[in-house]
């Protein structure tokens, strides 16, 4: 079996090089063997993420003394570039919305109390975190959600409305809520972060998506029918939510870009095998001037995005603002891994079409990048502003 390994950054210290020899070896041992029947399922088992949360790799960016491991932005690269060399982008996509897009929002802005009630269990694995921002009718325009929270006479809070596309949606234990609590509030103002948790009565999970890729993570519509919080439910100060998910979209894309280079490395490395072994006109197809340039070129472009998401998650650990830099890696690499892994698709020939084969799950798997987490037409506006 082909390995195609990128240079290892040389800024990256024996502790990140030791997380990405360990989480290769899990994804190995205890992913690929077993995620075909988590894709038929439809969610991956709880299991795993207290696994993975045993080997502390779901809180590494999370504060110690909650039972993080108080890691930087390299960390979530080095996770997510191994996870997604799985092959399975739904396994991928559900462990890091849990440990990157959701319960960070508890590590970052959480009070004291909020942190150790909610922090342990989420490092630990044995509670799943999930982040609800998108709506029917708000998805890349954040400012546009519709969700209403209402204070009540007791100082708690009244929410209703729905949420879609919601990753680790049925299966999850800690919801990360965007609602609009000042009505008279325009565009992205007035928008407040509320922490609901699974069995609160007035939570009701409306539909499962059965979705095109990412069969493996289970996808969910909410809605919120007079969901009743304490006032300790809020997350940070009231009204301040949308920069809250503003700062947290930043890490989300610079994983997205750590899931894009993960997925490039092994759909170009199958794909180096196939043509290899693929015998056409007399030679392999490996043999063929054209298959070799083309994925050289594949190559090229996938280092291209890793290089920028290392510089990224650098450039976020130095404190710098990354909004440009950021929205750049989450437009080029999400379409770049668009043609990466239709030009794998393309050199398996037919048997890049058969459905259960690897590039054939990783072309459905690489669709939604384009989409989650910021359209690339969204994207590119945020680089267009800041030029």
């Amino acid at each position: 079996m082909t390995e195609f390994e990128f240079l290892e950054p040389d800024f990256l210290d024996e502790d990140l090089r030791m997380v990405r020899d360990q989480v290769r070896r899990f994804s190995r041992e205890r992913i690929v063997p077993f995620a075909d029947a988590w894709e038929a399922s439809g969610e991956i088992p709880r299991a795993l993420f207290r696994e993975l949360g045993e080997l502390g790799f779901l809180g590494m960016r999370h504060p110690v003394e909650y039972g993080g491991g108080g890691l930087g932005p390299l960390a979530s690269v080095v996770l997510g570039e191994e996870l997604a060399r799985s092959g399975y982008g739904g396994v991928a996509s559900a462990l890091t919305v849990h440990s990157d897009m959701s319960i960070s929002h508890i590590a970052h802005r959480g009070s004291h109390e909020q942190k150790q009630k909610y922090l342990p269990d989420a490092c630990a694995g044995r509670k799943v975190g999930a982040v609800c921002v998108t709506e029917p009718g708000a998805g890349s325009d954040v400012a546009g959600l519709r969700t209403r929270g209402e204070r009540m006479a007791d100082g708690g809070w009244l929410i209703n409305g729905s949420k879609t596309f919601i990753t680790n949606g049925v299966h999850g234990d800690i919801y990360i809520v965007a609602a609009r609590t000042d009505p008279e509030a325009k565009g992205s103002r007035g928008i407040s972060l509320f922490i609901v948790e699974k069995d609160n009565p007035g939570l009701k999970i409306t539909r499962q998506f059965d979705k095109h890729g990412w069969r493996s993570s289970d996808t969910a519509e909410l809605f919120f029918d007079d969901l009743k919080l304490p006032a300790d439910a809020l997350l940070g100060e009231e009204g301040k939510g949308f920069y809250y998910i503003m700062g947290t979209f930043q890490n989300e894309r610079l994983v997205v870009g750590a899931l894009v280079s993960g997925t490039c490395a092994r759909a170009i490395e199958l794909t180096v095998d196939y043509v290899r072994q693929r015998q056409a006109f007399g030679k392999s197809l490996w043999d063929q001037q054209v298959v070799r340039n083309k994925l050289a070129w594949m190559a090229s472009k996938a280092a291209a995005v890793r290089a920028l998401t290392y510089q990224c998650a650098l450039m976020i650990e130095q404190g710098k603002d990354t909004v440009r830099e950021v929205s750049m890696l989450k437009a080029f690499g999400a379409e770049t891994l668009q043609e990466v892994v239709h030009t794998c698709l393309q050199l398996h020939g037919g048997t890049g079409f058969i459905t259960g084969t690897p590039v054939e799950r990783m072309a459905r798997d690489a669709r939604i990048l384009t989409i989650g987490g910021g359209a690339t037409e969204v994207m590119l506006e945020e680089v267009a502003k800041r030029m």
